[in-house]
């Protein structure tokens, strides 16, 4: 399924996911850490399907759930006390639920950079940050493609080496080893290589030189200049917001914060319109293709 969103310019990517996992790592109140899970889980499960389904509940929620109850082993604070745990340290409602809270949070960055590396992809990044930081984007741009080239690789020379025989599945533990490290060896090798191919490639192509030109597929449209209109909106009405503590949270000494009343609740809708914005443009667009193939 293609993802509508992946389509709009660089800068408007970039800007949501910006927006979206500053906002995610620094926002605590339950409401929105609620609302930016559900947005970032939904939105990868659009984006890579079963594959970040399985990874989801079969990763992220016993790492959440991890992280959630190991939090009050640690963090004794609050008034609310519960129980005593056997060391004589106090078992206490605010430390278990800043636990899953701060779980919550750490999961959906996660779930939000999942997101980030399928729709900024290499070209995006170098299209964006080339011109300021020529070195530096090139650097990242490599390292972040050379990750599945390196998966990719290893996979075809170890199947290469079973071939023969010397696969690490095959032979004892010293025979093992050996093959390993003979696989190793190749794929640094390879990995050296590739890298001054790279490095040759790059310098014949002038990368880097004053007034050098490059060729860009991206066009800043008229549903760019809606969509940053709509995310300039929800971003400054958001931050204003919280500015003005209409999202104000606490977990220690007792749990406090905004939460009922019209100003909370429009932040909170406005948060939850920023962060389901991919969703709902994909949605308009699944639409009308639907429309259009129901005509033909």
């Amino acid at each position: 399924m293609k993802d509508a969103f992946s389509g709009f310019h660089p800068v408007t990517n970039f800007i949501y996911f910006t927006a979206v996992i500053g906002f995610a790592m620094f926002f605590l109140h339950p409401a929105c850490l609620f609302v930016s899970l559900g947005c970032a889980f939904g939105y990868s499960v659009y984006l890579k399907g079963r594959r970040a389904l399985r990874f989801n509940l079969f990763v992220m929620l016993p790492t959440l759930l991890t992280t959630a109850l190991v939090n009050p082993a640690f963090n004794h604070q609050g008034l609310t006390i519960l129980t005593y745990l056997p060391g004589g340290n106090p078992l206490t409602l605010e430390s278990i639920v800043y636990g899953l809270a701060a779980a919550t949070m750490f999961v959906t960055v996660i779930c939000w950079f999942s997101c980030y590396n399928e729709v900024m992809t290499s070209d995006k990044f170098v299209y964006l940050f080339g011109r300021i930081i020529p070195a530096l984007s090139l650097i990242l741009s490599m390292a972040l493609r050379f990750v599945p080239k390196f998966k990719a690789q290893i996979k075809e020379v170890s199947n290469a080496q079973k071939c023969v025989g010397r696969d690490v599945s095959i032979g004892g533990v010293l025979q093992r080893a050996r093959h390993g490290l003979r696989i190793l060896s190749i794929m640094i090798t390879w990995s050296l290589e590739n890298a001054i191919e790279t490095a040759d490639s790059m310098k014949s192509r002038g990368y880097g030189l004053p007034g050098r030109t490059a060729f860009s597929i991206f066009h800043f449209e008229r549903r760019d200049k809606l969509c940053l209109g709509y995310l300039s909106l929800c971003i400054g009405y958001i931050l204003a917001g919280a500015w003005l503590g209409g999202i104000k949270w606490r977990y220690f000494p007792s749990i406090r914060g905004a939460w009922g009343g019209p100003f909370p609740l429009s932040l909170i809708a406005a948060y939850g319109l920023l962060c389901a914005m991919p969703l709902l443009i994909n949605y308009r667009e699944d639409r009308k293709w639907k429309h259009i193939a129901s005509q033909i």
